[in-house]
């Protein structure tokens, strides 16, 4: 499909993030990318993990997944069930490109991130806010060249600053940095932020689930855009559909909120996350305020241009003014409609000695004597 370029768009583009949400069912995989075609994505998003290289057997769950699988499990019993194959993977990219939207994959290992480009050929990646200090993950997606859209949940500005310097260093040098400290330099060179305003996208994100609406501060995309001058966009945990409305109205490059075929399925995401109507309605809400919003300049619209002659106004006499007679405050007003002189320049004519005679509401005209 068409290469996505972020910053460059008309729209937004909304991610569908069907996470783990298939449940490890490829049935109900493919099920969620027809409900997420049908309800206007752009593209859906997966996650591409072992469980064996992701978490150590001990590591406990969030508090958020245990309550919504109302099972206790460490994490690595619970991303054993969802993990999908490569096979798995590649069938669901071949599904999404004939259904005509972008597939996604969140890599969670290096190897998971070559297989992406390599065999999938994927160009765009999307990197998870848990990954934004996996220096050798960022680091190797960056000198595969990819795109990379970067979630930024639990994070602050220099969180984001170190995680870009090591996307700068991959980009630009084939071997590893040999320190933090070096990949932070990249960040000097003007060419990195050349290659970084290219390639990446940041998203703000708060990694709770569901995030309170009080929570969302969606002034951190404008925060982030002026820190570093890159595309922003919103990735959206809370409930319903508003604050993804309104991250768009903001201006938001890139929307993501998770999708569901049934809310009241087990896993950690389902009940977070909108149902086919809901995310329906939410991309039909970010289309609405992009025709809103509008362009990113101050000009007339051509709808408006027929009504200019008519409301604005012309100097004209206030009273009959003689040939000779010296123009004032006092023989002149301005009414509608344009035409004449511009009120604008009623102060420049105040002195001036009238050229003909002027009858009342007469338009007054550039001819002195």
């Amino acid at each position: 499909m068409e290469k996505v370029k972020f910053g460059r768009m008309d729209s937004c583009f909304v991610i569908a993030e069907i996470g783990v949400n298939h449940n490890g069912d490829i049935d109900l995989a493919r099920k969620t990318i027809d409900a997420a075609v049908e309800a206007g994505a752009n593209a859906v998003k997966f996650q591409a993990f072992d469980a064996e290289g992701l978490a150590v057997k001990d590591a406990p769950q969030a508090e958020y997944q245990r309550i919504n699988t109302g099972v206790e499990c460490g994490q690595y019993e619970m991303l054993k069930r969802y993990e999908l194959g490569s096979g798995d993977l590649r069938s669901l990219c071949d599904y999404c490109e004939c259904r005509g939207i972008h597939f996604l994959a969140s890599p969670f290992s290096r190897q998971s991130a070559e297989f992406m480009r390599r065999e999938l050929g994927l160009q765009l990646v999307k990197v998870a806010s848990g990954e934004i200090t996996n220096a050798p993950l960022l680091w190797s997606i960056a000198r595969g060249r990819s795109d990379v859209i970067l979630s930024t949940g639990m994070s602050g500005l220099g969180d984001i600053e170190i995680a870009l310097g090591f996307l700068a260093h991959g980009y630009l040098n084939e071997q590893y940095p040999t320190s933090a400290d070096e990949a932070a330099v990249t960040l000097s060179r003007p060419e990195a932020w050349s290659v970084l305003g290219e390639k990446v996208v940041l998203l703000h994100c708060v990694s709770e689930y569901p995030a309170e609406p009080a929570d969302a501060s969606l002034s951190a995309m404008d925060i982030m855009a002026a820190a570093f001058g890159l595309p922003v966009g919103y990735s959206d945990h809370t409930l319903g559909i508003w604050a993804a409305v309104a991250a768009a109205a903001r201006g938001a490059s890139v929307i993501e909120k998770h999708i569901t075929y049934d809310k009241n399925l087990p896993g950690p995401d389902h009940k977070a996350s909108l149902d086919p109507a809901e995310f329906r309605q939410m991309v039909e809400g970010i289309r609405a305020v992009e025709k809103v919003c509008g362009g990113r300049s101050k000009s007339p619209v051509p709808c408006e241009l027929k009504n200019r002659h008519l409301v604005r106004r012309s100097v004209v006499a206030a009273t009959p003014i003689k040939k000779g007679d010296r123009l004032s405050a006092d023989n002149m007003t301005v009414k509608r409609p344009s035409g004449g002189i511009s009120p604008v320049f009623f102060y420049d004519l105040i002195g001036k000695r009238a050229g003909r005679d002027y009858a009342t509401d007469d338009r007054l005209e550039w001819w002195f004597e």
